[in-house]
């Protein structure tokens, strides 16, 4: 019988055999992930050398997109009636997207009785708006570009691609005009029919596209429709009607 002085020694030489096993050897494996870390902090640190080494001129431009603009990119042509304030680009309101040519110009009414010109604008340029017009006129006959004219606008569904928008305010429910909303008006359509090309049959209501009931006060008095048209076309040519 073994005495217990050699049973320990032999537990001990066992137990010492059974952790050196459990050790594996730093084989091909570990070289490669060696060589890997290695070839990625060489890399990284090229690129910082070469960024570093290039002058600034020679960097590439960061490409950002400013959130709002203040003029209209590409059109210095605008008259200084014209009040310009962009809205930012934000895939609904302002979509960023080009317009088709020109082929009429749509009338909306903003169905917000006694709101201005500027809190309309503001509106759209909010992150909750979908809607937006390339301009609005207020009840004081102010005259605000909320979209650039070379943009698509989203105000008037399928015509969006091929029509200029115009958003306008009025104090009551009956969606009628003030005297300076509609001088206004005038103006702004004397300027667009000349600067397209257009004439009065190219002046159109939201309603002549949908049926929706907009501009309301156009819809309900058509004859007052048809009057704002020719004395639009006759400003055009230089003269009211």
């Amino acid at each position: 019988m073994e005495t217990k002085t050699a049973v320990r020694v032999k537990e001990k030489q066992s137990s010492k055999k059974h952790n050196n096993q459990k050790k594996p050897p730093c084989g091909e494996k570990g070289i490669v992930l060696l060589i890997v870390s290695l070839s990625v902090v060489l890399l990284a640190s090229l690129v910082l050398l070469g960024y570093l080494i290039f002058s600034p001129e020679e960097r590439p431009a960061p490409v950002t997109v400013p959130a709002t603009a203040t003029e209209e990119p590409g059109d210095e042509t605008l008259p200084d009636w014209i009040d310009v304030q962009l809205i930012a680009v934000d895939g609904e309101s302002r979509r960023g997207e080009a317009i088709e040519a020109v082929k009429d110009i749509a009338l909306h009414y903003v169905a917000n009785p006694g709101t201005t010109a500027q809190q309309n604008r503001n509106y759209f340029n909010n992150p909750d708006s979908t809607v937006s017009a390339h301009f609005v006129i207020g009840l004081e006959g102010e005259v605000i570009l909320c979209v650039p004219l070379n943009e698509k606008s989203s105000a008037t569904n399928a015509r969006n691609r091929d029509t200029v928008s115009i958003e306008l305010c009025h104090p009551d429910a009956t969606g009628r005009f003030t005297e300076a909303t509609e001088a206004s008006l005038i103006r702004l359509l004397a300027y667009l029919l000349d600067r397209y090309k257009l004439d009065e049959e190219n002046i159109i209501r939201h309603y002549d596209v949908t049926g929706k009931l907009c501009p309301l006060y156009y819809v309900e008095h058509p004859e007052a429709f048809e009057k704002l048209k020719r004395d639009a076309d006759a400003a055009r040519k230089g003269g009211l009607s």
